[in-house]
């Protein structure tokens, strides 16, 4: 467990509703949280459980040193553009998205990633989650927005779980 994940303020938020948001540290060597996406968790209602754990803490904050002109072009959000920025910055890490545009921009530009979904995925293949179905739905309830066939599909090829129709 050597990667470094840098976090955006959805997945956080997600999980930290969840009550799933200790999976990143089990799953990461690193979590980093930039700036940006500090401040859209800072502003978040006091008893938010996202802004409680940055409150307390959680996950090391940084800003990038500068957002490339590659990724201002694609006019994503203050948070989403921080965490590209510093993934073109640090080696060796990955970017934690779930926003499509945000995610055609790390492949556009090369960068690793993975998504709320893919974090469960990966937890429940390591063997701390007892099923990866039920996280999924808790993470809906919290309000993450995936396609029923994408859940669906992903849960069977990657850990041979099922996703209930509507």
């Amino acid at each position: 467990m050597s990667e470094t994940w840098i976090l955006n303020a959805s997945p956080v938020i997600t999980m930290a509703k969840a009550g799933y948001l200790h999976l990143f540290d089990q799953l990461a060597a690193k979590i980093l949280i930039p700036e940006p996406v500090a401040r859209e968790l800072l502003a978040a209602p006091l008893s938010d459980p996202a802004r409680k754990a940055l409150e307390s803490g959680w996950g090391e904050r940084i800003s990038p040193r500068e957002v490339p002109s590659a990724v201002l072009e694609w006019g994503l959000g203050s948070g989403e553009s921080g965490v590209l920025a510093l993934s073109l910055e640090i080696q060796e890490c990955t970017a934690v998205l779930d926003d499509a545009a945000a995610r055609r921009c790390a492949r556009a530009l090369s960068i690793p990633m993975i998504g709320t979904l893919g974090a469960i995925l990966r937890a429940k293949r390591a063997g701390l989650i007892a099923s990866a179905t039920q996280a999924v739905a808790a993470l809906r309830a919290a309000g993450l927005r995936l396609d029923d066939d994408v859940i669906r599909t992903s849960l069977q090829r990657a850990v041979g779980e099922t996703w209930p129709i509507g």
